[in-house]
């Protein structure tokens, strides 16, 4: 039976029953999801709480008694604390207000602010800890909680999706029900009046739309998978650590969350301004297209490009700026849009259709090699993200001439592009051009000059690039970064991954020896500036840089870790390869094609215990993820400070469970040692302005610094140096 209303034909009586009793039902499975992740939820808690509360007290112990003073602005008088023994923090969060009234001097008051200043501090120190988790050394209390744990990552993505859904489908149906409840019978609808009958048929017609959203999504069928897999009995001990090996990044994502100690909010934000960041966080981000769970801060950079269209996204090396995007191509996905463009250099092509293929359920189109043109037909007609390269892209009709009007253009290794002249920033312009949303990925957008980070803001947003200047350069770096918030955002791994393990980095300084101080003095004479930099290589059989290599990949063989070597120079690599001998996979280099260094990596990866990877630092410092190496050794430092970072954070990114040590080596009174001297400089310019940071005023001459200039100065130093030795 239907009934004629305001709202159209609405079934009233046995049909509004049978409606009403389907969405109960619905309503049902809703609750029970949330229970059920409830649950979950407070197991890991339980065993996380123990952890927190011990590294808490950890650091409480280590807080003098007299940092109470700076929480009540010098109110308080400690003496009489300290002489009774209280010296420390710990000591008196860990005494209750009667034990500290017992103390000669110390009144009920005194003792009450004294307890609320530690409890204060206790809740500082909380929010800044993080439980992390040691594979080499596990104890009960960490293997009690990844098993915890375990039920709530084993789900995937599908667990927050559920919940999600299911709260907001409790929110929206629960009073719609009960608003519908008198069109269940024809006399209730009789005797409750026109005003409450008309607001009942509404409610019932309403209930019928989301049920129609609710089986057009599929959610009985999520809320009865993701309540099987919270209910599930607990794995073994083995079976958690394993595990969590394989994804660690899912484990500390969830901690962070569980824990509240997840990064500054400012810091997760890029500390954009205030109008900007709000205007971000308003646009909720459709997962439905995505197979992965994203940081907080991940989920905010996905929804900056697509809020600000034509952006810059310059994460430091490891934040995961592929998943970001992906993330952004998902959304737009959702919501209608069939066709994508990525753009990458070659060796990580490879890497971006795994990574498609794998967190997502887009369609990833290679439009690559001699096939490309065939490829891009069939992208522009069946859609899909089209993969191509700076040099392919050239070949392809950009623009109405392809076609097609991408949703979105991702450029990664924009960096590559910032020189307008060149064909491939010519190719990348021709799409741009044509396209509402760009999205360029560098971690190094400012890495010499102002100039060319304005050079990519000319791509992106031609109207704002003339307001980025070397005046901001002068200004320092808040004028810069406030001239580029719009289309700039940047984090760094310190702000937003707390629960990486340590980074130690090391400079192995060697004399040289008699033979490799020949090898050099030959170089400088000749006024060649690379064979400078290799020279303590020359002589294999004395190279005092190549022992302490040796003795390096050695202590690492003992103790079970995978190393990779990273140089400039395949020349280097070659007499490391033979100075270490059969067994080592490589070398990386550019000669070598995307899918075999992609191969050489895996099968670097799932060797077991000790391997070592050798890799041109311009060809595994790009694209290429090395989590699987816990020992980096470079060979010699790098012209560009940044071409370094990238190299150490291909395995000290987010996934890494095991502390990474880094062994730079180097020659003393050296060409070494003048490189480093210079690239300090650049170093912290670079921080300057592509980081967040209150120092250094700078000019113009200062950020650009050229290789060539460096070489020069370099050479003509040392022939100095060494001419006045003799």
């Amino acid at each position: 039976m239907t009934q004629a209303g305001p709202t159209g034909d609405v079934p009233t009586g046995r049909s509004a029953r049978a409606l009403l009793g389907n969405a109960q039902v619905l309503a049902g499975s809703a609750r029970a999801v949330l229970d059920d992740h409830r649950g979950a939820v407070e197991t890991a808690r339980a065993a996380l709480d123990p952890l927190l509360d011990s590294l808490v007290d950890h650091g409480l112990a280590s807080i003098p008694v007299s940092r109470l003073t700076e929480v009540t602005e010098g109110r308080l008088r400690l003496g009489a604390l300290e002489q009774a023994g209280y010296g420390t923090v710990g000591r008196v969060h860990g005494a209750g207000r009667y034990e500290l009234r017992q103390i000669p001097g110390v009144g009920a008051q005194t003792a009450d602010q004294v307890l609320a200043a530690a409890r204060q501090i206790a809740r500082a120190v909380r929010d800044s800890v993080a439980v992390r988790m040691d594979v080499d050394a596990p104890d009960a209390a960490t293997t009690s909680l990844l098993v915890a744990l375990h039920r709530l990552v084993g789900g995937g993505p599908d667990v927050r999706r559920a919940v999600d859904a299911a709260r907001r489908l409790t929110a929206e149906l629960e009073p719609l029900l009960t608003t519908a409840a008198p069109a269940r019978s024809r006399l209730r609808m009789l005797f409750s009046g026109r005003a409450a009958g008309d607001l009942a048929l509404a409610a019932v017609a309403a209930v019928r739309g989301v049920l129609r959203d609710s089986d057009a999504r599929e959610l009985r069928t999520l809320f009865a998978q993701v309540s099987v897999d919270l209910l599930r009995g607990p794995v073994s001990e083995a079976e958690a650590w394993v595990d969590f090996e394989l994804r660690p990044a899912d484990y500390y994502s969830l901690l962070a969350e569980l824990s509240g100690s997840g990064p500054d909010r400012d810091a997760a934000q890029g500390f954009l301004p205030a109008g900007i960041a709000d205007r971000v966080r308003g646009l909720r981000l459709d997962d439905t297209c995505l197979r992965v769970s994203l940081r907080g801060y991940q989920s905010f950079g996905a929804r900056f490009a697509l809020t600000q269209k034509r952006v810059i996204l310059g994460d430091e090396m490891g934040l995961g700026k592929t998943v970001q995007a992906i993330a952004a191509l998902a959304h737009l996905a959702a919501g209608g849009e069939t066709h994508f463009l990525v753009v990458c250099p070659a060796s990580v092509l490879i890497n971006w259709r795994r990574e498609i293929e794998a967190r997502s359920t887009l369609r990833a189109v290679p439009v690559h090699g001699p096939e490309r043109q065939d490829a891009f037909t069939e992208w522009r007609e069946r859609g899909g993200v089209a993969l191509t390269t700076f040099d392919a892209l050239h070949s392809l009709p950009d623009g109405p001439g392809g076609g097609v009007r991408p949703g979105m253009v991702v450029v990664d290794e924009a960096h590559f592009v910032k020189n307008p002249a060149t064909r491939r920033s010519r190719a990348v312009s021709g799409w741009t051009r044509h396209t509402d949303r760009v999205l360029f990925l560098t971690g190094t957008p400012m890495e010499n000059r102002v100039e060319e980070f304005r050079s990519l803001m000319h791509q992106l947003r031609p109207e704002s690039a003339p307001l980025v200047t070397s005046t901001h350069g002068v200004a320092g770096s808040h004028a810069f970064r406030r001239a580029v918030a719009p289309a700039y955002l940047r984090r760094n791994q310190d702000d937003v991954l707390g629960e990486l393990p340590a980074l130690v980095q090391a400079d192995e300084w060697e004399e040289f020896s008699p033979a490799d101080l020949e090898a050099y003095r030959d170089a400088v004479g000749s006024g060649h500036f690379m064979r400078m930099r290799r020279a303590a290589y020359a002589r294999p059989e004395t190279s005092a840089k190549l022992n302490r290599l040796r003795e390096l990949v050695s202590e690492a063989e003992d103790n079970g870790l995978k190393v990779v070597v990273f140089s400039y120079f395949r020349e280097v690599l070659r007499t490391v390869q033979e100075a270490l001998g059969d067994g080592v996979f490589g070398p990386l280099s550019g000669s070598v094609p995307a899918a075999r260094r992609q191969d050489l990596v895996d099968s670097f990866g799932a060797t077991e215990g000790h391997a070592v990877l050798l890799s041109q630092i311009q060809a595994g410092g790009v694209g290429l993820n090395i989590q699987a190496a816990s020992v980096v050794i470079l060979c010699e430092p790098q012209i560009k400070p940044t071409m370094e970072h990238q190299a150490v954070a291909r395995a000290h990114r987010m996934g890494q469970i095991r502390t990474v040590r880094v062994h730079r080596l180097l020659a003393a009174d050296s060409v070494d040692q003048r490189m480093l001297d210079i690239l300090a400089r650049k170093d912290r310019l670079f921080d300057a302005y592509a980081r967040r940071s209150d120092v250094a005023e700078a000019t113009p001459d200062a950020v650009d610094v050229s290789d060539g200039d460096l070489a020069r100065r370099i050479v003509e130093e040392e022939q100095m140096r060494l001419a006045a030795e003799v």
